[in-house]
């Protein structure tokens, strides 16, 4: 039987994979999807039994049925079809429903696999058309532009030396996704890759096939529920395994691209690069809220990512080990290379007295790459070392490696040996240059409270002196002594590692300039050296502003501080440089969308002004999250619409856990991944449309013109008055959450480290002290998803119903990337929202009067935004312009629906009295399953 990717012509078959425009482009996809449902079909018949099937069917069929009766207006059949689907649904077993939430949620772990492969094959299909405009948000397309706008190849140069971007990786509390479920996945996708190829025999074909069979089946028979919650290890392994799996393979690929569009746009033959991209991490520095991350937790994250590092160097200088031969008897080599090994080859000690130059006979580039090998604490397998008395010094910092690697690279380049310097050489020092010796910055991170309590009980300690050994008072809190025994290992740990390893503090819940002054303090407590010196970057405080009233006060909070005589020595330390982190999630959680992205915004401009008028250069640090509530949203569009003037070029950003199999499961993604942000970033520098722009044509230019400002103000005013007092002010509105969402189950998913509360267990629950991760969780999947609309169309509608006031909207979502952004972001929250479903959880509360209040409320004030975004965007239905995003939400819809019923007939039986292990299991499932279908979780 020929194999489901078989084609009848496979000239048609390559039209396909390469079509840039029109329905043809998007055959492939349809046919992924279509293959991989009928293979999950098979594995369930054969893994779960011919009744599992059947019921699948059954409620996909009902909520398909459901879904296109509401598209054509017919409401009340819309609802039988619901009834219909509950009724199959309350009669199940705990053991059905269980295996019907896993068939589901595989279906979608199969259709993201086959959405993401086609992101892929779209981006390559781009890279062929030569002739064709650049994709967007492509560098090519920003530098074309700058080319337009009038700028030369050096000034364009010298705006690119002004970039450079930092994502950030976190873990994350929802994050679902078990490590060996991800293996699995990239497995299944690495495949269907192989599928693409054009031509194949028949019988390649179904060989493909049988394994995609045999990695279903696989993934079937894993657990994708954890028995136990990941342990911090768990998390920092897992964020490492995207650097195996493709980074460490992207950035040489990310150069040769950029190098590549540089060259063409400018028409010039090379180009020597700046550093354009770094990483960071939280993973295993982050303790605010996590009593698990502790002083050996960010030791093993050192230490896990040290290794890793080294082995992927070991790697590289192995091939090269192999690949250059270059013998002293063809081509000579640098009198500097000379020099190097005749210092190396004193250092080094072989038994029998040899010298390590006999073993390498007329192969002294061979012989320095052995050297950096040894410096790094390995040699190549080829060259047998056995008699090493006495090895060469490691390396202090990834200067010292670029150094040595410099001069092999000179020596080639002297001898003509550039093509082997370009092609060995040049890969390393870009990598090295990245990632140092230590692959990833680790920031620390803490809360401004737990500081000041310190800082309190140790009040009556005097300050260090040098030279005296540090003792500590009696009866210190155990977070007191923790908070000491990190600052003692932030010391120790700059000396064991790369110094530039840990450098940045973050201060989450900062309000003042004394919370970054106490951390000072308690640094210097601890051992810490602050300040910068020659060799250590010191340990820089980053406060994070993250509720509205704190990014309300950030400027003058900002001024104070760097005003301060007792901080000013340190800001001279680090180059007059200082970097500010803006928090997303707690500002949306506490003042809702509008006033959560303009405050952010203005903060943004006025610290930078701030900035400017104390001579300091400012590196904004965003702390944006997965979803649309949390500051998510598409990142090239986020980074341009940031303020006219207030951007340096550097930026640091989060990847929360829950996006990054998104971003860099995959070479191609990661790369496109990351230049978007290095074109955006630049796009953001340069503003070439505003420099080429004609007056009164609409365009994206970024500046913000008075009277928008004004509208910006009523808007922000308006929605956040409305989201206080409906969402936050009103205590029921909390009640009704806990019980209308899944929020409570996520101590029993098993799916992060982190607790979900700041608070113990036993205290009163409340809103403050829930975290806006779980917030957004719990919205997001009981269809709600409340933090990225609510208010905004109360906002809207009231500014509309003034002179020209839609007029006005209109033209700042065409012309005003801010407002486009948000009005994009909240049209997306709307698609994914849906209030039939929602309608299932609300009836979980148990207060009837409550639960039609606070549920007439929400579903009023989502109609009324979907309404006035269709009145913004001249739509009829939402997402009518972004036919890419819709089509994909329209497809998974109807497999959502049926988890959304499973789980809410799940956590009635547990709230009536079934709360088993195998209950939570189940309720974890249709968790995992929901998270996948809407591509987020919190």
């Amino acid at each position: 039987m020929p194999s489901l990717w078989s084609p009848t012509d496979w000239p048609q078959r390559l039209a396909e994979l390469q079509a840039a425009t029109g329905d043809v482009k998007e055959v492939p996809l349809r046919r992924d999807v279509r293959s991989l449902g009928m293979l999950l079909g098979e594995v369930l018949r054969e893994q779960a039994g011919e009744p599992v099937f059947e019921a699948v069917e059954e409620l996909r069929k009902v909520a398909i049925a459901r879904r296109e009766e509401d598209a054509e207006g017919d409401a009340a059949g819309a609802r039988s079809h619901l009834q219909q689907a509950l009724f199959r649904v309350h009669g199940l077993d705990l053991a059905t429903s269980y295996k019907l939430a896993r068939a589901f949620g595989f279906y979608f772990e199969l259709i993201n696999l086959a959405e993401t492969n086609h992101r892929k094959r779209r981006r390559l299909a781009s890279q062929l058309q030569v002739d064709a405009p650049p994709q967007r948000g492509s560098l090519r397309g920003t530098l074309r532009r700058m080319k337009a706008a009038g700028l030369s190849a050096e000034d364009a140069m010298a705006m690119l030396r002004r970039v450079c971007v930092t994502p950030v990786f976190t873990a994350h509390p929802t994050e679902v996704a078990r490590r060996s479920v991800m293996f699995k996945r990239r497995r299944i996708s690495d495949l269907l890759e192989q599928l693409d190829r054009v031509p194949q025999p028949e019988a390649t074909l179904e060989g493909l096939e049988r394994d995609v069979l045999a990695e279903i089946t696989a993934l079937w028979q894993t657990d994708d529920v954890r028995s136990a919650r990941p342990t911090v290890r768990d998390e920092i392994r897992m964020a490492l395994d995207y650097y195996e799996s493709s980074l460490f393979d992207t950035l040489p690929v990310l150069y040769e691209e950029v190098a590549a569009a540089f060259c063409a746009e400018y028409g010039i033959k090379e180009t020597a690069l700046p550093q354009l991209v770094s990483f960071g991490s939280w993973i295993g520095g982050d303790r605010d809220g996590n009593p698990f991350v502790t002083p050996e937790a960010t030791r093993e994250a050192l230490g896990m990512a040290k290794a890793l590092l080294f082995w992927h160097y070991g790697q590289r200088l192995q091939w090269i080990f192999e690949q250059l031969g270059s013998s002293t008897q063809q081509a000579p080599v640098s009198g500097e290379l000379e020099e190097l090994l005749k210092r190396y080859q004193a250092e080094i000690r072989l038994s029998g007295q040899t010298e390590i130059n006999s073993r390498f006979p007329f192969e002294s580039v061979r012989l320095a790459i052995v050297c950096v090998m040894m410096r790094i604490g390995g040699v190549p397998q080829a060259a047998v070392l056995s008699g090493v008395t006495v090895g060469l010094k490691p390396y202090v910092n990834g200067a010292e490696m670029v150094a040595d690697l410099l001069i092999v690279r000179t020596s080639l380049v002297e001898n003509r040996g550039e093509r082997l310097a370009r092609m060995l050489i040049d890969p390393l020092i870009m990598e090295v240059r990245t990632y140092g010796l230590h692959l990833q910055t680790l920031d620390i991170r803490q809360h401004a409270r737990v500081h000041a309590v310190a800082i309190q009980e140790l009040s009556a300690w005097s300050a260090p002196v040098a030279g005296r050994p540090l003792s500590v008072p009696p009866g210190l809190s155990p977070q007191t002594q923790e908070v000491l025994d990190t600052f003692r290992a932030i010391a120790q740990l700059k000396t064991e590692y790369e110094a530039e390893t840990i450098r940045t503090y973050v201060i989450s819940g900062a309000t003042s300039a004394e919370d970054v002054l106490q951390v000072v303090w308690l640094g210097r407590l601890g051992g810490v050296r602050i300040e910068a010196v020659e060799g250590d970057p010191g340990l820089m405080p980053v406060p994070l502003f993250e509720s509205i009233e704190d990014l309300q006060n950030a400027p003058a909070i900002c001024r104070e501080l760097w005003s301060s005589e007792t901080y000013k020595p340190l800001l001279e330390s680090w180059g007059m440089r200082q970097e500010v982190m803006l928090g997303y999630s707690d500002s949306n959680k506490d003042g809702g969308m509008i006033a959560s992205t303009w405050e952010i915004y203005k903060a943004h401009r006025a610290v930078h002004a701030v900035a400017r008028e104390c001579g300091v250069t400012l590196r904004l640090f965003h702390g944006r999250g997965g979803t649309v509530g949390r500051g998510g949203g598409p990142t090239h569009r986020a980074i341009y619409a940031q303020p006219l003037d207030s951007f340096s070029g550097e930026m640091r950003i989060t990847e929360q856990g829950e996006v990054l199999n998104w971003k860099y499961s995959d070479v191609v993604l990661a790369e496109r991944n990351l230049e978007l942000m290095i074109a955006a970033s630049l796009d953001a520098v340069v503003r070439p449309d505003r420099i080429v722009a004609k007056p009164g044509t609409a365009c994206l230019t970024g500046e913000l013109k008075p009277e928008w400002e004004k509208v910006l103000d009523t808007l922000s005013e308006t929605s956040y008055a409305f989201y206080r007092k409906h969402i936050v002010d009103d205590a029921e509105v909390f009640t009704y959450f806990e019980q209308a969402t899944p929020v409570s189950e996520l101590e029993h998913a098993q799916i992060g480290s982190r607790p979900a509360r700041r608070t113990d267990k036993k205290a009163k629950r409340s809103m403050a002290d829930l975290r806006a991760i779980p917030w957004v969780f719990g919205w997001m999947q009981s269809r709600q998803l409340v933090p990225a609309w609510f208010g905004v169309g109360h906002a809207l509608a009231n500014f509309a119903e003034q002179p020209d006031g839609m007029a006005l909207l209109q033209v700042m979502a065409r012309e005003f990337p801010l407002f486009l952004d948000m009005v994009r972001n909240v049209e997306m929250a709307l698609a994914k929202s849906d209030f039939g479903i929602a309608r299932l959880y609300a009836s979980l509360v148990e207060d009837e009067g409550l639960r039609d209040r606070v549920f007439s409320m929400l579903e009023a004030e989502f109609t009324l935004t979907q309404k006035m975004i269709l009145g913004i965007t001249g739509q009829t239905s939402v997402l009518e312009k972004n036919t890419v995003l819709e089509r994909s939400i329209r497809l998974r819809n109807p497999y959502v629906d049926p988890m959304s019923l499973i789980q809410v007939e799940l956590i009635r039986r547990k709230r009536a009295g079934d709360d088993s292990q195998e209950m939570n299991r189940a309720i974890t499932a249709t968790i995992n399953g929901i998270s996948a279908g809407l591509r987020n979780t919190g």
